[in-house]
């Protein structure tokens, strides 16, 4: 069983048989007391120093101070004390003014039967207004945190009640750029602050969501007195009671000019992005013009070779039409590849938005391939490629993946330069759903101290070399889902690898070993 706290009572009291009297009336009423009792100023003023006063019984009258200066005393320093006069000679005009100063309540002597009532109504009221004050404190409290919150993320908050009452929030004011000590401007007025562009649309967006009391979701521009052009999204959802009458339409407006700004530099960073990766593919072109030529004069000159047979068969007497048509086969055929080496080089050129799309990696690694073999070649640079069979496919962009391996086996045939050597291409399913491309050169191999920062912007040890090739290769890769690493190779060259998310309709196939050249 859990004892009762004992109440403790600041007694003014000058006759002790009248504070044992008290004392007794209320243990006989189940309080168990502590009773401070003092006669004194002096020993008044130091009692309510005790923090744990619970109520202060006073006498009206005492030899050498009096219950009246106590109460102004108790009411400055202990306001939140219930103060009961208890007294034999307290008129009921002085009563009534010991209540109107702030007395809690009065007994008289002569019928201290009122004394525990008046007791148990005092610590009621006084725990009530110490839970409201609790209550109050709470929703200041929460109120400030509201407000904070609103202006840390921007949000006011707004409410129109049926009667056609509008509040708005410190934030909602200051977001519109009106004045919070002001009265909520009149809807001309605020409409007035939307952007002539915009504000047809939400006059007429507005009007039907009354209307219909429908929910309002809604963005649009304000032009604040200053010029200044804020971004709002405005949102709006009705309230209804049980029987479907509508009590209220609350919502938010939140300034979302900073997240526009930001997607508008986002998007201008992609499309620099975007911009720089074309250039960096233009300028491997200059690097491959040699190969190209070599490339295409092949199939040209095969084709004036079969045109010139053709001709040769056709003034035979009689035609061999046998011979004519394969020779013209011949033509048809070499003027295909021709065009298939202007179309490789034609998509490595192309400006557009990146586009996923199933791509079989060994068809790309075979594309670069054939584009820089006459390259590899005029360096003493063999081309090997160890290629698995039946390799998943990706989803990716081909012209992005195509720049990626131009740009490593560039760097791997101008690693070898000076002393030539084999560049191995290798592909293999990898671990995890990955599929994994290596490029390995016996080359000069990795900057000692500096492998990390190879991918970082700008960074070349080239003499002519812009930095980006790298750089942009590994922000594709990640883009698309992989990992572009590099590491050095034992004795000499290194190995660039990468990896890409197979598709999922091809995730079965087991992953071999890692490759390594």
């Amino acid at each position: 069983m859990t004892l009762a706290p004992p109440l403790r009572v600041l007694l003014l009291e000058d006759d002790p048989g009248d504070a044992s009297l008290i004392q007794g009336l209320l243990e006989a009423e189940g309080f168990v007391c502590e009773v401070t009792c003092v006669q004194t100023r002096a020993d008044f003023v130091s009692a309510l120093d005790n923090p744990n006063l619970d109520l202060i019984l006073a006498d009206h009258r005492l030899p050498s101070f009096d219950g009246f200066s106590a109460l102004k005393l108790a009411s400055t320093a202990r306001p939140d004390l219930p103060f009961i006069f208890v007294s034999g000679s307290l008129g009921e005009e002085l009563a009534i003014d010991a209540l109107k100063i702030g007395a809690t309540d009065y007994v008289l002597k002569t019928r201290l039967s009122r004394l525990v009532p008046a007791v148990h109504r005092a610590l009621r009221e006084t725990k009530e207004r110490a839970e409201r004050k609790l209550t109050e404190e709470k929703l200041q409290r929460n109120q400030h945190y509201l407000a904070e919150a609103q202006r840390l993320t921007h949000t006011g908050s707004w409410t129109l009640n049926r009667a056609g009452e509008v509040y708005w929030t410190e934030e909602t004011f200051r977001i519109w750029g009106f004045d919070p000590q002001q009265p909520v401007p009149d809807r001309e007025t605020i409409l007035r602050r939307v952007h002539p562009e915009d504000r047809d649309r939400v006059r007429e967006r507005g009007t039907e969501a009354a209307r219909e009391a429908s929910d309002y979701v809604e963005e649009f521009r304000i032009v604040l007195p200053d010029g200044t052009v804020r971004h709002i999204q405005a949102v709006g959802r009705p309230v209804f009671d049980a029987n479907g009458g509508l009590i209220e339409v609350v919502g938010t407006h939140v300034d979302v000019t900073e997240r526009k700004q930001a997607e508008h530099e986002r998007e201008r960073l992609r499309q620099l992005e975007i911009d720089l990766a074309h250039m960096s593919r233009v300028g491997m072109m200059g690097e491959l013009a040699a190969s190209l030529a070599h490339e295409i004069t092949q199939p040209i000159a095969s084709v004036r070779a079969n045109a010139h047979a053709a001709q040769n068969f056709l003034d035979r007497q009689p035609s061999n039409l046998g011979e004519v048509r394969d020779a013209l086969d011949g033509v048809v055929g070499a003027a295909d590849r021709a065009g298939d080496i202007i179309d490789r080089v034609r998509s490595l050129y192309r400006r557009g938005t990146p586009k996923r799309e199933a791509v079989d990696l060994n068809e790309i690694v075979r594309d670069m391939t054939i584009l820089l073999r006459d390259t590899a070649k005029r360096n003493s640079i063999a081309i090997r490629t160890k290629l698995a069979p039946a390799l998943p496919t990706a989803t990716a962009d081909r012209i992005q993946l195509q720049q990626v391996l131009m740009n490593l086996m560039l760097n791997g045939i101008e690693a070898m330069k000076e002393n030539g050597g084999e560049l191995i291409v290798a592909s293999a399913p990898g671990e995890d759903g990955q599929l994994l491309v290596s490029v390995s050169d016996c080359g000069v191999g990795l900057p000692e101290g500096k492998a990390q920062r190879m991918f970082e912007a700008f960074f070349t040890t080239k003499p002519q070399g812009s930095g980006m090739g790298l750089s942009i290769s590994r922000r594709i890769i990640e883009a698309h889902g992989g990992r572009l690493w590099a590491s050095s190779n034992p004795g000499r060259g290194a190995t660039f690898q990468f990896t890409l998310p197979a598709a999922q309709a091809d995730r079965a196939v087991q992953p071999a070993d890692a490759i390594r050249a």
